[in-house]
C-alpha cells in the first residue's frame, strides 16, 4: 500500500469506525472524493475491531444501533453480538465504495495547523499530508485504561485489558481476577465463569443491572424487514420513540428513576440468595448517575460457589497475591482489568496542535469543550465526531454521529460558498456561550445529582454527556451560524493569516 508522503487532501479523517466510516459515506454522498480515512489499526471497525472478549455484545437495539442510510434487515438478535456488528461496518465500507480512501496502518502521531498555509499538516506512521479539513472520529473508547497498581509488574501470569483481550492465555481452571464492573465486565463474567477454577471480581462500585429484553430475531421478521422496508423503519422508529421517553426521567426528573431502581433491586433478588452479597451488590447512589448495565445471567454467574466478590477495588499486587482496597487477599494465575478507557483525556487531543501554538490536551486541561459538540476554539477546520457532550445515557451513539455528520456537511458547504483558502475558526465566546448552557442544564440531570462518581464527569463539570434528546441535538447541529467563527484566509505578504468576520448563515439555537 502506498505511502503518504506529499499527499493533499480536502479533508482527512481520523479513525474507521462507526464515526469514521460515517463521515466517509456522507462526503461521498455530499460528492467529495477527495479524502482519505487514517486508521491505526489494519482493518475497519473501531471499538467493535478491538473489543474481542467473550461475551462481547451490544447494549443497544441492532436496528437502532445502525446507520439510518444503511439499515440492515437480517440483524440476528435484538442485541447482536461483535463478530455482527464487525461484519456489519465491514459491509458498509464495501456499499458505499469507501475501500479506496482507507489507509490502514497509518497511526496520526500529529496534526499542525499551519497559519500561513491555512491548512493541517498531518504526520501519520505511513508518511506526512495536509488537508484543508481534520475530522477527528477516534471516539471516547478507543483507547484503554489500566490503573497504576503498585507491583503489577510483577504479577507472574497473564495480564490484559478487556478491550485486548489476549486469546493466547487459557483460563480453563484457572484462578481468574476481573477488575471492575463496568459494560464489559457484566458481560465477560458470565462467559468464563463456566471454565475457570475460581472468579474473583473487584468491585469498587457495583453497578445497577436491568434485565436484557433479548431473543432470537425471526426468519419471518427478517424476511418483512427485507421485503417490506416499512415495517424495518417501524422497528426503529419504536426502538427510537421510547428512548426520546425516557430522557425527561434523566435530566429533569431522576425522582422518577426510583421505580425502576425497584426493578433492578427485584432483578437482582431473584438470583442473588445470600443478604451479604446481596447488600455487597447494591449500590447507593441513584439509577442512571453511572451507566445503567443490561444482563440477564450476571447476577446468577454472582451466586455461583465458585465466584467471590470483593466489594473494593485493587489496591496492591504482591506476587500472585492480589490486594484489595478493603485489604481482601486473593490468589490468582491471570488478571483482566475492565477499567474503561481515556474519555475525557483523549489521547488525540495530545497531537493536535492549533493556530495558538498549544495543544487541545492543553486547551482542555480545564475540561473538553467544543461549539456544538465538534469545534473547539482555536483550531480551525478541525472537527470532531463523538466531542464533548454529546454522549447519551439511554440511547444509540449512531444517532449523535449522524447528527453530526450533518453538521459537518454543512461546515463543507459554508467553506465552499465563502470559497478559495478559507478556514472557519470557533468563536471563543461562541463555545463558552453553547458550554455555558450544557452546564446549566446538566445541574437538574441524575448524572450530577445522582450521587456517584462517574467516567462522565472531569473536575467536577459533566463534558461527557448531552443533557437532552436527540430530537434536541440534531437541531442545534442542523446548519453552521458562521456569526459563531471566525473566518479565516490566508495573507498575501508575510506568514500571517487575515481574520475576517461573517454574518451570513444563522443556526437553529
Amino acid at each position: 500500500m502506498a505511502g503518504l508522503t506529499h499527499e493533499h487532501v480536502r479533508v482527512a479523517v481520523i479513525g474507521a469506525g462507526f464515526g469514521g466510516l460515517g463521515a466517509a459515506v456522507r462526503l461521498r454522498r455530499a460528492g467529495i472524493t477527495d479524502f482519505v480515512v487514517l486508521e491505526r489499526a489494519e482493518a475497519v471497525g473501531g471499538a467493535w475491531r478491538d473489543n474481542t472478549y467473550p461475551g462481547c455484545a451490544c447494549d443497544v437495539p441492532s436496528h437502532l444501533y445502525s446507520f439510518s442510510f444503511a439499515p440492515n434487515p437480517d440483524w440476528p438478535r435484538n442485541f447482536s453480538g461483535q463478530p455482527h456488528i464487525r461484519a456489519y461496518l465491514e459491509r458498509v465500507a464495501d456499499t458505499f465504495g469507501l475501500r479506496p480512501h482507507l489507509r490502514f496502518g497509518a497511526e496520526v502521531r500529529s496534526l499542525r495547523w499551519d497559519s500561513a498555509a491555512v491548512h493541517w499538516e498531518v504526520e501519520t506512521a505511513r508518511g506526512s499530508l495536509t488537508a484543508d479539513v481534520v475530522v477527528s472520529a477516534t471516539g471516547p473508547l478507543a483507547d484503554p485504561r489500566i490503573p497504576d497498581i503498585p507491583g503489577l509488574d510483577g504479577f507472574p501470569g497473564a495480564v490484559f485489558h478487556s478491550a485486548r483481550w489476549d486469546h493466547t492465555a487459557d483460563l480453563r481452571g484457572k484462578r481468574v481476577a476481573m477488575i471492575g464492573t463496568g459494560a464489559s465486565a457484566i458481560q465477560i463474567v458470565p462467559a468464563i465463569q463456566r471454565e475457570v477454577g475460581r472468579l474473583t471480581l473487584f468491585q469498587r462500585t457495583p453497578p445497577w443491572v436491568l434485565p436484557r429484553m433479548d431473543r432470537r430475531i425471526s426468519g419471518l421478521e427478517r424476511w418483512l424487514h427485507t421485503r417490506i422496508p416499512a415495517t424495518r423503519a417501524l422497528r426503529r422508529g419504536v426502538l427510537w420513540g421510547i428512548r426520546e421517553l425516557q430522557v425527561g426521567a434523566f435530566t429533569k426528573r431522576p425522582g422518577e428513576m426510583r421505580f425502576v431502581e425497584r426493578l433492578a433491586g427485584a432483578h437482582m433478588r431473584r438470583a442473588i440468595k445470600d443478604p451479604a452479597r446481596r447488600a455487597a451488590l447494591t449500590p447507593d447512589y441513584r439509577i442512571g448517575c453511572k451507566r445503567i448495565l443490561l444482563s440477564n445471567d450476571y447476577y446468577p454467574a454472582l451466586a455461583q460457589p465458585h465466584v467471590d466478590v470483593v466489594p473494593a477495588g485493587l489496591k496492591e499486587v504482591r506476587g500472585s497475591t492480589l490486594v484489595g482496597a478493603d485489604g481482601t487477599e486473593t490468589e490468582a494465575d491471570a488478571i483482566v482489568f475492565g477499567t474503561g478507557f481515556h474519555v475525557t483525556d483523549v489521547p488525540i487531543a495530545h497531537r493536535v496542535t492549533g493556530a495558538r501554538g498549544t495543544t487541545l490536551a492543553e486547551e482542555w486541561k480545564g475540561g473538553m469543550e467544543a461549539l456544538r459538540g465538534t469545534s473547539p476554539a482555536g483550531f480551525p477546520n478541525f472537527l470532531t465526531i463523538i466531542g464533548p457532550n454529546t454522549g447519551l445515557g439511554n440511547s444509540s451513539m449512531i444517532l449523535v454521529i449522524e447528527a453530526q455528520l450533518a453538521y459537518m456537511a454543512d461546515y463543507l458547504r459554508q467553506l465552499d460558498t465563502l470559497g478559495g483558502k478559507v478556514a472557519l475558526d470557533a468563536r471563543p465566546s461562541a463555545v463558552r456561550a453553547y458550554t455555558d448552557m450544557i452546564q446549566e442544564r446538566m445541574r437538574r440531570t441524575v448524572w450530577n445529582t445522582g450521587g456517584c462518581d462517574s467516567w462522565y464527569l472531569d473536575n467536577g463539570r459533566n463534558t461527557t454527556l448531552w443533557p437532552g434528546t436527540t430530537s434536541e441535538l440534531r437541531k442545534v447541529t442542523r446548519r453552521v451560524d458562521l456569526n459563531e467563527y471566525t473566518v479565516l484566509r490566508p495573507h498575501t505578504g508575510p506568514a500571517k493569516a487575515t481574520v475576517s468576520t461573517a454574518g451570513a448563515g444563522r443556526g437553529s439555537r
